[in-house]
Parts: C-alpha cells; structure tokens; sequence
C-alpha cells in the first residue's frame, strides 16, 4: 500500500501549488471535472487512502477495489469515498469521463458527523450504479457546483454543503435502508454509536508495530463501563447483529485488507490484529471466511 494522499497532495500533483485555505481549520471544499485528471490513456490509481472525502460521477467502464471488495462499474456510477477506506481505481476502456468534490470533515462540522451517513460507514454502500435518469440528475447537481464555486456569491460555501448532501441523500434514497422494525432508546443509539467509534479508532491498521487493543466483547463493555449483556442488547437493537459478530467482520474485514495489499507475513498481520499466536489468527479467519489465510492471499 503507498502512502495516505491528502488533499496537499491532490492539488500539488494537479496545479503545483497548494491553496491557502487548506490551513485555515475551516474545512474545504472543491469540484474538478474527471477527464482533467485522468487525461485521454488514464492510467490506474494506486491502492492507498486519501486523507479527506470525495464524491466521484464516473462514465466509462471501469474497476474500483475497494479494502477487500472488487467491484465493476459497467456504464456509469455514483462513488463515494472516505479517509478510513482504501481504494484503486483502473480504467476498462479509453472513454472517461466525470466529476468529482473533495471536502473534509470540518467543512460540515455544523451539521453533524459525516461518517454518521452509511454511505461513509465501513460496511455501507459506497458505489450506486446509475440509471441514464439518475445520471442525469447527478450530472445536474455537479454542474450546479460548478456554477456556485466560479461565483461572487457571499454565501455560496453555503449553497455547495447543500449541493453536497443533496447528493449524499438522492444516493442513498435511491437503495432504501433497512431500519429496526422497532424504535430504541436514545441511550441504546448512543451505546452503539460509542461501540462503533471504539472499534473505528483501531483502524486502519499502517504498520507492523501498530496492533489492535480491543479485541473481545467485554474488554469494550468495559471501556464504557456498562456490563456486556446491555452492549449486546443495543447492538442487536440497532445492528442486528452481536457485539462478537461485528467485532469479527471488523478483524476479517481488515485481515482480508492486510493479506492483499501488503507484503507482511501472516504471523505479523495476525500479531497486529490482536493474536497472539498464528494458529489462533488462521483458525479465526478460516471460520469466518472458509480460507486459509494462505489460501486466499493465493487466491
């Protein structure tokens, strides 16, 4: 895996110079249209993160490998993109075209958590195919974005974190989400909302040395100081699924990562994910994925 792009990078590889708001702490926001960057033979992205969010329109046959997922984008798609999660990108044919923004966190910051949308989330659905319709009402709203950011208005940051959601909430209306058939409380939501944070913050694992400290369901309900049967409760209540159950996607998720893009042997990524012993790493990962991890690093 290369090393994190940040947005530094994005630009200085693009224009050579690097804008002076990016310092300010006061978030950032900007739209490029596709075919600037990729050019007419595009070549492949490289497999790494990049330090902010990102919405891409993209038209063209193409391939994203996204963490351990490979996904084919047949004619065109909506993608969105965000700092926990690693991708490439790699061109099908010779013909494409899009847009894409790029934003950090800060430049919501009033208006909640991004990485609270699914869309954002680890496990959420980052890439919508698009219907020619569809693709038309995207392309509308990038256009609009160009529009506001090439203009004098006082408050057009404003009207673009409008365009922005308006886009982040057409996506995800358009893939409906499965809520709990029956409300929670607001301290069960909480819970897991704190859960999911302690489990996040572990990740993405960069180095050998780093390793993963929570592992197990009562070392979390410890860290909230709540007992182990109420974490599983709210979890079951917003997830729908236990606390184990998505404490082992999360490892799997990250091993499935590990074997692919690294080169480090399988006894170190076990060590980084929190085993102490191969064996018990290899066993763990066959049972959640039905390989070996020799197996599938092969495969």
């Amino acid at each position: 895996m290369n090393k994190e792009q940040t947005l530094e990078d994005l630009y200085e590889y693009r224009y050579n110079w690097i804008p002076d708001n990016l310092k300010e702490g006061i978030g950032h926001f900007n739209v490029f249209q596709l075919d600037d960057f990729i050019g007419k033979n595009p070549k492949p992205l490289s497999f790494n993160r990049r330090i902010y969010f990102k919405i891409t329109l993209i038209f063209g046959k193409s391939r994203l490998h996204y963490a351990d997922k490979v996904i084919d984008i047949k004619k065109q798609a909506l993608v969105f993109s965000n700092p926990q999660i690693p991708y490439s990108w790699e061109s099908i044919d010779d013909k494409q075209s899009g847009f894409f923004c790029v934003f950090t966190e800060s430049f919501f910051k009033q208006f909640g958590k991004l990485t609270d949308y699914p869309i954002f989330q680890p496990n959420g659905n980052r890439v919508f195919e698009l219907t020619d319709d569809q693709a038309d009402i995207f392309k509308h709203i990038f256009r609009e974005m160009f529009n506001e950011i090439n203009s004098n208005y006082p408050y057009k940051y404003d009207v673009l974190r409008n365009l922005a959601f308006e886009a982040i909430h057409k996506a995800m209306k358009s893939q409906p989400l499965q809520l709990p058939e029956t409300s929670v409380s607001n301290g069960s939501e909480r819970i897991s909302s704190l859960f999911m944070e302690l489990l996040e913050r572990q990740f993405p694992i960069e180095n050998t040395n780093q390793r993963i400290v929570l592992r197990f369901a009562s070392e979390y309900a410890n860290r909230l100081n709540i007992h182990v049967n109420h974490l599983n409760r709210a979890l079951k209540d917003n997830v729908k699924l236990s606390t184990k159950e998505i404490i082992a996607n999360r490892i799997t998720q990250e091993a499935k990562l590990l074997l692919k893009y690294t080169t480090w042997n399988i006894s170190q990524i076990g060590y980084c994910l929190g085993f102490e012993d191969v064996s018990n790493f290899s066993l763990f990962f066959k049972k959640n994925t039905e390989l070996s991890p020799s197996q599938f690093r092969k495969k």
